[in-house]
């Protein structure tokens, strides 16, 4: 039987710390862990101890007979044994915790991030989702597997053989702590401010990992431009703001972090315990043969201090991570509504909509609108003027702030989103594949489609013979076998979005980055997915749908004006300056009715759909 991942979000650890709500789905295996590891420790001083009854009694004065002798040196044996079967165990108990706590972070952080607003996953980036499921969560690997072992070692061997030393010379014991003491002052000083920067160091590693991934993923646009140059300065401003701060770290710690290690360090605490034993047996206070045992143990006494700077590091970095990871599992989710609705039809209306991004400024005011079913409404204004942030409204990437968007006279709040997305697609200009087979991706649409009706959908936009073509056809998995330019995968985007068949579809400028090959391959794939549908078009290049049933003209976040293109341009308006502006009476018209769009396209409706 699979064993159920570990919760991370249990009504129990609600209010606790990051870290210790993190890891309360796997306490009780890190505390059988500690147990275990604990026994280790306390077993791996006993071969030390029994080594020193052995030299105790080789030098009593009177030569030990074998049968006083093996006892002892069968024990020492034994505890080492003990010492690495018990250790041994402990860390296979916390690396099976390890696996099963990013097992269950990892299925939480997903099903969490897919009940977020898209708009905010989309504001966090990629990079700072990679950094949070992959970075974070995989940093959480040393702590819960070696560190807090190592911690509990740590202090489990030194208290006992300081207990131990004490019963010989509490004189010479309790100046074996003395280094001990002296590299716990320096390390406290070198650690000062060390939770801020922590802070900072993971806020920096995050800057990078977004600046990175951003400029990979947008290389190919900014190296066709001439701009790649300029498109690395975030990711090179970001990498030398981590490399100033951590400079400035590491120069303010390194002289208190050295001399915290070099005072514990053995040589050192030998030169003292054996400096101290010379004056105390010298005077007669202590036996020689007592020195033994503090020429063994002493060092353990202070070993703990020579390894608690990367061990403090590593729990730091898990409790900065633990913070992170707790954050984004607290973002909120869009609330599923207690009475679901169901849209009657594919007619979409807006009223009274305002929206802001912070709750303190508008990007949306008070808008009106209707997209009547199977009509084309175009979005078009200046950059800025609130276009894919009133087409996410419908798309409930945000919620409004104030006013109602309906879908069939029903509230797309009240519309459950897995019902919500079987009546609205999209078609984005920011593209995103998975890394999986090309029907795989196109099945995202509707994963129950056959295999026929996959190839439908692709050959209806534009891209079945690229992919027959492909190594695999079908089978090929894209990012591995095979990359596909900008053109192609929009167009498989909209073979996606056609074997979806949405009642209400938006697009979103698809045509942006593509050769004019591709986009005249795009135009015909999204005409034939327009035919019929409730469109809703966000455009930049107004002659791309001067044929619209209605443009509606967006500035400053409202509604300017809206009509027909030949009204529009007879008011002598916002719309017609941009139009004078911009002089594309010779660009593609998606609106315009073409060869492929007509009653003769292929019928991709599944069974039990609104078609």
């Amino acid at each position: 039987m699979t064993e159920r991942p570990a919760p991370t979000t249990a009504p129990h650890a609600a209010g606790r710390p990051p870290l210790r709500r993190i890891l309360y789905g796997v306490r009780r295996r890190i505390a059988v862990a500690f147990v275990l590891q604990a026994a280790g420790s306390i077993a791996g001083v006993v071969p030390f101890i029994a080594v020193t009854l052995i030299a105790e009694r080789l030098t009593a004065g009177t030569a030990p007979s074998g049968g006083r002798l093996w006892p002892l040196a069968s024990l020492a044996c034994a505890g080492g044994l003990a010492a690495m079967v018990l250790g041994f165990t402990a860390g296979v108990v916390a690396h099976l915790a390890d696996n099963r706590l990013q097992l269950g972070l990892r299925l939480d952080l997903a099903r969490h991030i897919g009940r977020m607003p898209l708009g905010r996953v989309s504001a966090a980036g990629t990079g700072e989702l990679k950094s949070a499921i992959q970075d974070d969560v995989h940093a959480l690997h040393s702590l819960v597997a070696h560190t807090l072992l190592d911690a509990t070692a740590l202090l489990t061997a030194p208290l006992l053989a300081l207990a131990y030393l004490l019963t010989i010379d509490w004189r010479l014991a309790l100046l074996s702590v003395l280094p001990l003491a002296a590299g716990v002052y320096l390390f406290g000083r070198a650690m000062a401010g060390a939770k801020a920067n922590m802070a900072e160091y993971g806020a920096a590693q995050s800057r990078i990992s977004s600046a990175a991934v951003e400029f990979a993923n947008g290389i190919a646009v900014v190296k066709s431009f001439g701009r790649g140059r300029r498109a690395h300065a975030r990711f090179l401003a970001a990498t030398d703001g981590f490399s100033e701060f951590f400079t400035g770290w590491v120069r303010a710690t390194l002289i208190p972090s050295t001399a915290a290690l070099l005072v514990v360090t053995p040589v050192v605490v030998l030169l003292v315990l054996v400096t101290a034993g010379v004056v105390f047996t010298g005077a007669g206070w202590t036996p020689v043969v007592d020195l033994v045992p503090f020429v063994l143990l002493g060092p353990v006494v202070s070993a703990p201090m020579g390894l608690v700077g990367a061990r403090m590091q590593q729990i730091r970095t898990g409790q900065a991570a633990a913070a992170r990871i707790t954050a984004l599992l607290d973002a909120p989710v869009l609330p599923e509504p207690a009475v679901p609705a169901a849209p009657a039809d594919a007619r979409v209306s807006m009223r009274g909509v305002s929206f802001s991004y912070d709750g303190s400024t508008d990007v949306l005011k008070d808008i009106d609108m209707d997209l009547e079913p199977g009509t084309v409404t175009a979005l078009v204004g200046p950059s800025g003027s609130g276009k894919s942030t009133l087409a996410a409204l419908l798309l409930r990437f945000h919620d409004v702030t104030t006013g109602t968007v309906t879908i069939g006279d029903a509230d797309v709040r009240a519309i459950p989103a897995a019902d919500l997305y079987r009546h609205v697609g999209f078609v984005l200009q920011d593209v995103r594949l998975l890394r999986a087979t090309v029907a795989d991706n196109v099945r995202l649409g509707r994963p129950e489609a056959t295999d026929e009706e996959v190839k439908r959908a692709a050959r209806a936009a534009q891209i079945h013979d690229r992919i027959t073509a492909l190594p695999k056809g079908y089978a090929t998995v894209v990012g591995t076998d095979v990359v596909l330019s900008g053109g192609e995968a929009q167009r498989l985007s909209i073979a996606r979005a056609l074997l979806a068949d949405t009642p209400i579809v938006v697009l979103d400028e698809a045509t942006a980055f593509a050769d004019p090959r591709s986009e005249s391959l795009i135009q015909d794939a999204l005409s034939t997915l327009a035919f019929g549908r409730t469109l809703l078009v966000i455009a930049h290049r107004l002659a791309t749908v001067r044929s619209a049933d209605r443009i509606v003209v967006l500035d400053g976040g409202r509604i300017a004006e809206q009509g027909r293109h030949e009204e529009l341009l007879a008011a002598a308006g916002r719309y017609a300056r941009m139009w004078r502006s911009q002089g594309l009476d010779a660009s593609v018209d998606l609106t315009a009715p073409t060869a492929s769009r007509d009653t003769s396209r292929p019928d991709l409706t599944p069974k039990g759909t609104h078609r």
